[in-house]
């Protein structure tokens, strides 16, 4: 079997999720008075960053807890409902290559995986329209049927994602030097080195570089 990996932020989705993600909650027409408990939350953590004190992996995930702490309570189909009419908005966004190479992969009779560090609800909304037999996000920690915001999220990142996938593929017999990965920052490396087809997608300069060097493919 061979599968093919497709990140989310920046190769599926042309743009930045999170600055979508800040910008849809404080224009919410019912949500957005809680756009100031989420940026009295994040600025400490991103204050740190700036000043070189907090890692960038420790920012971005602390930042996701920020954004659903404000939510803490709500029930899960609000979230859902939320995070799928932002999803809707992102849709116009998806790299057209991107979209073609999944639909390529999926006819070819790849396993496809959609693997990011984005909410769950939010993915699944996205690419409903999309052949992915898995996808991979993080996930939201609910009590019951409510956000429980004193649970801390697992953000799915680099070696997480590796976890993720190799737990999703169980006992299959994958051939992964005929496998292929799709990803736009360094952070997407443990997943690109994991197939025999790499693929940077309008890669960050360190990316770049790397991808030139070592002959993989470049898209943009």
């Amino acid at each position: 079997m061979r599968v093919a990996i497709f990140d989310f932020d920046g190769t599926l989705y042309q743009n930045e999720t999170f600055d979508f993600m800040m910008s849809h909650l404080k224009h919410h027409p019912e949500y957005g008075r809680l756009y100031g408990k989420f940026f009295r939350r994040i600025l400490p953590v991103y204050t740190g960053y700036k000043m070189k004190l907090v890692p960038s992996p420790v920012m971005r995930e602390k930042s996701m807890q920020a954004y659903l702490a404000p939510f803490s309570g709500f029930a899960e189909e609000q979230l859902t409902r939320f995070f799928g009419e932002m999803a809707a908005a992102m849709r116009s966004g998806f790299n057209p290559e991107v979209v073609r190479r999944v639909r390529d992969h999926a006819e070819a009779g790849d396993r496809v995986m959609l693997v990011s560090g984005a909410f769950t609800p939010l993915l699944l909304e996205a690419v409903r329209d999309l052949p992915f037999d898995d996808v991979i996000g993080t996930d939201i920690p609910y009590s019951g049927n409510t956000y429980d915001g004193r649970t801390n999220i697992y953000h799915i990142r680099s070696e997480r994602k590796n976890e993720r996938i190799l737990a999703a593929l169980g006992d299959s017999p994958v051939a992964w030097e005929e496998s292929s990965a799709f990803g736009d920052t360094l952070s997407d490396m443990t997943v690109l080195e994991l197939v025999g087809n790499p693929v940077a997608v309008r890669p960050e300069a360190g990316l770049r570089n790397i991808a030139a060097e070592r002959e993989w493919e470049i898209i943009g």
